[in-house]
């Protein structure tokens, strides 16, 4: 069974109140996880902490699975993002899968917090590097270009290292997840693009020496969701072009709209080229609306494939 999620409309975080019975109505609708943002400055200065979203979730609803998608990693020090993670597994264990990125839209969000955009990807992969050490319980000592640790020590470490997939539309991104993540996060990409990143993910493991590939392979989808294609293009346009200061036409063509059936027809083929979870963002008329209609897709999804797919535990990395 592939695993669906959705993203809660942004103004309900603000109000713990309507997000939490919001919650309730996506757990009992049979929806299988949510997913929290994360921007520390996005373009006119919008965020939201993307693990304080994960928590303030988790303690509203002991039902849904909370996924990061995705956290901007580089922009923190990984073993203040380790002490995070282990007190959440501690609080909530195994409910979190932590999609983590290094950003590409802003590039003045990256540099406001002291870091060179063009060495996203090098500290990326020290950042992983050392929270995958620390989440295991070990003293870490690590001397790279950007860190510089001796005898780092996260203690209590987590029952099970909080499971990492890694983001991100390049080959580096995807190589970097066959070596450090235990699946890919995708965006923006066609059904034959993803089975590609499947497949070089896995040869990245390989090369370095994993004895299994990573699995847990997932795609992040903005989706307009109503009775008609008119009216869910209607409702997805206009919150796309705000959000990314982009005109729609740019994302069209990954971004479906139109009835359940219409999105779920949309999604099937990368569910065949081995997507095991989709973190939605659909947009619809109502709150209401929004999550029987997604909970509508997962349905048919799900009556298409009778066997089961499991997502394993991921971390999230984006590129």
């Amino acid at each position: 069974m592939v695993s669906i999620g959705l993203f809660p409309p942004e103004q309900l975080f603000a109000d713990p109140q309507r997000l939490g019975p919001f919650l309730d109505a996506v757990a009992t609708a049979g929806l299988d996880h949510v997913c929290c943002g994360d921007h520390v400055s996005f373009i006119a200065g919008a965020g939201f902490d993307g693990l304080l979203h994960a928590a303030v979730t988790a303690a509203l609803n002991p039902q849904l699975a909370v996924h990061t998608g995705v956290y901007l990693l580089p922009l923190r020090h990984p073993v203040l993002v380790a002490r995070q993670l282990a007190d959440l597994e501690r609080l909530w264990p195994g409910r979190f899968v932590f999609g983590v990125g290094i950003g590409g839209e802003d590039r003045h969000e990256v540099s406001i917090c002291g870091v060179d955009p063009a060495s996203r990807g090098r500290r990326m992969d020290e950042c992983l590097t050392v929270l995958r050490q620390l989440l295991s319980g070990a003293p870490t000592t690590f001397h790279g270009d950007f860190f510089d640790l001796d005898d780092a020590l996260i203690a209590p470490a987590p029952p099970a290292p909080t499971p990492i997939v890694v983001g991100g539309r390049s080959d580096a991104a995807i190589r970097r997840a066959g070596r450090l993540g235990d699946g890919w996060l995708g965006i923006w990409n066609s059904p034959r693009r993803f089975a590609q990143a499947v497949d070089l993910a896995a040869q990245e493991a390989d090369q370095a020496g994993r004895p299994d590939p990573p699995a847990g392979h997932a795609m992040q989808i903005w989706c307009g969701l109503a009775r008609t294609r008119e009216a869910a293009r209607a409702a997805l346009a206009p919150t796309m072009e705000s959000f990314y200061q982009l005109p729609f036409e740019r994302f069209e063509r990954y971004s479906p709209y139109g009835t359940p059936e219409d999105v779920a027809e949309f999604l099937s083929p990368y569910v065949e080229a081995g997507c095991s979870a989709f973190n939605l963002i659909p947009q619809a008329a109502d709150e209401d609306e929004l999550i029987a209609a997604t909970a509508a897709v997962k349905k048919l999804l799900d009556s298409d494939r009778p066997t089961a797919i499991t997502a394993p535990s991921l971390l999230a990395v984006t590129d």
